[in-house]
């Protein structure tokens, strides 16, 4: 039985089914899987690149610019997706996404010269900055209140699986049959995606109410009554008629202004931890601290951590809260990048850590296994909970180029700061920022587990007035 809403305080039992809502997400997050392994893609790849007797032998400069110009390309792509989601749909501007991914990986097979590589980067950026958006907001926007923590958190669970996908892959198919195998996920996202129902919320927004319950009873079952549901979503829709707003129309109101700073805060902590650099840079970070596990292999446990960790996080995050994750996940990985940065001070100090091989290791799988419980899935959930229908598109927009900026920010950054200030010292500056997350988690994020927007809402207002839910 399902609490599905109140009437007078009141709750109403419903019999709803969640079958659908799980396959929609399930075959909506077939793309996110795409979206990891044109992120992961670079690490196998670029020792290929980099060898002399490579069929395209690059240089480090080269290099650097395949794996940055996707996140170029993704804050390229995040700026116009919200108003395509808004114009055409979430699900057929979804499916819209499989073509610069295919087009991606079309020219990463036929490159024969540095350029076309900087070219299919960077129009893979452009599908992975739109998937960021419109992925958390469909998923959010099918969701019942009971389920939309799980489904929320299948997003970082499904980039893990891409990420792990492409250093096992990489490590024993060769470039083209990569990049085919690759291509063959986004043509999987299409064959299912397609049959998947459109989100009630934006076909409300329609006015295409017959098509909204019919979405509704696909995901919520044949005995399931959407009329109470329909109608909140018909009144957000009536209340947000007409208006277009502006990120400046969105820094007027208190409570979007407070959904916005805990939001994009969460999305600039989220790459600021240093955790693509550690993704991008495993290799180099294994083979930089002479531990005696092979780098390769230690990539692909590092992201085998994660994806495991990841589905934990999809387990307990509608038990456990958005903000106890948040700031256990901050704290451990704060002290996880305390321990990494003081093996290399002593290794760089001169001293003898051959008793300390294991330290590397186990400091990144702890970082891995923090990150993957919180830091990870919890803003991509925020950002689909915390906006109204008619800021979402937007917000998630601006939130998503945020987060992509932040990664170029820090992968571009981040050989740089080795160099010049030392691997110690650099862990330790993002230790120092994951310490700064923990207290903006716990003054300033608000907790929405287990709540309709209309109870956030009143939360970011500052009042805890009993309303309506919306599953």
């Amino acid at each position: 039985m399902e609490d599905t809403g109140m009437i007078n305080d009141t709750p109403i039992l419903q019999e709803s089914r969640k079958l659908w809502q799980y396959l929609a997400s399930i075959s909506a997050c077939i793309l996110v899987v795409g979206v990891g392994t044109a992120l992961a893609w670079t690490s196998p790849v670029l020792p290929q690149l980099y060898a002399a007797d490579s069929w395209l032998v690059i240089t480090k400069d080269e290099g650097s610019w395949i794996s940055s110009l996707l996140a170029l390309g993704a804050m390229a792509g995040a700026i116009p997706s919200g108003a395509m989601a808004d114009k055409l749909g979430r699900k057929k501007s979804l499916l819209i996404l499989g073509g610069p991914f295919l087009l991606s990986w079309g020219a990463i097979i036929l490159a024969k010269e540095v350029w076309l590589l900087y070219i299919a980067r960077f129009v893979a950026g452009i599908g992975v900055g739109a998937g960021c958006v419109l992925g958390p907001t469909y998923i959010s926007e099918i969701s019942e209140v009971s389920t939309r923590g799980t489904l929320g958190a299948l997003f970082q669970l499904f980039l893990t699986v891409g990420i792990f996908l492409a250093f096992v892959l990489g490590s024993v198919l060769s470039y083209t049959a990569l990049a085919i195998v690759c291509a063959l996920i986004i043509v999987l996202f299409l064959a299912t995606f397609y049959w998947m129902p459109e989100s009630p919320v934006w076909l409300v927004g329609e006015r295409r109410k017959q098509d909204a319950t019919v979405a509704m009873s696909v995901l919520r079952g044949p005995v399931y009554n959407p009329g109470e549901e329909l109608n909140v979503m018909q009144r957000a829709a009536q209340e947000s008629a007409g208006k277009k707003p502006t990120i400046f129309d969105m820094t007027k109101s208190p409570v979007t202004r407070k959904a916005m700073l805990a939001s994009f805060g969460m999305m600039f902590f989220q790459q600021a931890s240093g955790v693509n650099a550690v993704i991008f840079y495993t290799v180099m970070i294994f083979e930089a601290s002479g531990s005696s596990m092979a780098p390769d292999v230690a990539s692909i446990v590092v992201a085998l951590v994660q994806l495991v960790m990841s589905g934990v996080a999809a387990l307990i995050v509608d038990r456990a809260g958005r903000k106890p994750l948040l700031m256990i996940s901050t704290g451990v990985m704060s002290a996880s990048l305390i321990a990494l940065g003081y093996y290399f001070k002593q290794k760089d100090g001169g001293s003898d850590v051959s008793n300390l091989g294991w330290l590397p290791l186990t400091s990144l799988i702890v970082f891995m296994i923090a990150f993957s419980i919180g830091l990870g899935p919890v803003p991509w959930m925020l950002m689909g909970e915390l906006f109204s229908s008619d800021t979402k598109a937007l917000a998630s927009s601006v939130a998503v180029m945020l987060n992509w900026f932040m990664v170029f920010v820090v992968t571009k950054t981040f050989p740089s700061m080795n160099d010049e200030l030392g691997t110690d010292v650099t862990f330790w500056i993002f230790a120092g920022i994951m310490l700064g997350a923990t207290a903006f988690t716990h003054f300033l994020v608000p907790e929405t587990k287990g709540k309709t927007y209309e109870e956030i809402h009143r939360e970011l207002q500052g009042g805890s007035a009993p309303s309506k839910s919306i599953p």
